[in-house]
């Protein structure tokens, strides 16, 4: 039988909020039925942040601290991290020489993403940043993973990974990688504290390591109804940023909120309050989880240095039978 694996990653590029879980409680359960390869993706990060590198080592241990600390297991998966194995650059110069430049700036998310750069004043119209998605593709390819969890914008991306598979099999001859399915997630819609959404660039995020103070803070500052100016007034939740939250973390009370709001018997101080509590209980054993781990911080580093080896051993047979099926 042939094995499953899935290969997913993040990008290091600052602290991990609570729009993240829903990808991360995905990821959990996939371990039960894949061979999974969760991956910190540096050389992705550096395609947009290539003049700032300053904290990417921090930020690299400081991800893998939470996804363990959210319930990522690495006895049952690999964590590692990009740049500490070298196939993949291989892999990606590899393909890079049968991949038409064409099916690169077709990609949606390559013209969306350098005009939302220039429009905050950065150029960020460099090869490596054109060439994104066929490293995305070496990634996956790399581990021949039969899936690849995604959100929806993520879809064409996974396509044109198909593609390339398609291509390299048919160009020599040989069924080297499986075109990958996409495994589309039911993430939820989860938006920063101000309504936009959800970014450490906008300081409207809550970060899965965020103190109880943090939290209340946060929620404290939440947007809500604009058109309550007393807390007898009546309510309008469907516009309200603290409902949407309570929708997704309060799902057996949210209902009864919903009706008090709208009849004026509910404050948004005491809505708020609500709120709180559900999302400090959500991540008090996340943080006292990370806690633990930041004290040992061998601990961290043995769970990279085996994931990097168990990585480093399927990437080096994938690149052995691709050299071999290239002839080089």
């Amino acid at each position: 039988m042939t094995e499953k694996r899935i290969l997913s990653g993040m990008r290091p590029t600052g602290k991990l909020h609570i729009g993240h879980l829903s990808v991360l409680d995905n990821w959990i359960k996939l371990q039960e039925e894949y061979k999974c390869y969760y991956m910190v993706a540096d050389w992705h990060a550096l395609t947009t942040t290539f003049d700032d590198t300053g904290d990417i080592e921090k930020s690299i241990f400081e991800m893998v601290v939470d996804w363990v600390a959210v319930g990522l297991d690495p006895e049952k998966s690999a964590i590692f991290i990009q740049s500490q194995v070298k196939e993949h650059a291989e892999l990606f110069l590899l393909l890079s020489m049968l991949t038409p430049l064409s099916w690169l700036e077709r990609v949606p998310t390559y013209k969306d993403q350098i005009d939302s750069f220039q429009n905050n004043g950065k150029d960020i119209r460099t090869y490596g940043f054109l060439g994104y998605p066929l490293l995305q593709s070496a990634d996956i390819l790399l581990y021949q993973a039969s899936a690849v969890p995604v959100g929806e914008d993520q879809l064409p991306h996974i396509e044109m990974t198909r593609e390339i598979a398609r291509r390299f099999n048919y160009m020599f001859g040989e069924k080297v990688f499986p075109e990958p399915l996409s495994l589309l997630g039911k993430t939820k819609l989860l938006p920063g504290i101000d309504g936009r959404k959800m970014s450490k660039s906008y300081n409207n995020e809550i970060a899965i390591s965020a103190t109880s103070d943090e939290i209340w803070e946060k929620t404290r500052m939440m947007v809500t109804d604009p058109a309550r100016i007393r807390k007898d007034d009546l309510g309008h939740p469907e516009v309200c940023t603290v409902f949407q939250y309570q929708k997704i973390y309060n799902e057996h009370e949210f209902e009864n909120i919903e009706a008090l709001c709208r009849q004026g018997k509910i404050g948004c101080f005491a809505c708020k309050k609500l709120l709180y509590e559900k999302l400090d209980d959500m991540i008090k054993p996340i943080r006292e989880k990370r806690e633990v781990l930041l004290k040992n911080p061998d601990q961290v580093k043995a769970i990279i240095n085996s994931g990097n080896q168990r990585a480093r051993e399927k990437a080096m047979k994938t690149m052995e039978l691709v050299r071999t099926t290239m002839h080089i």
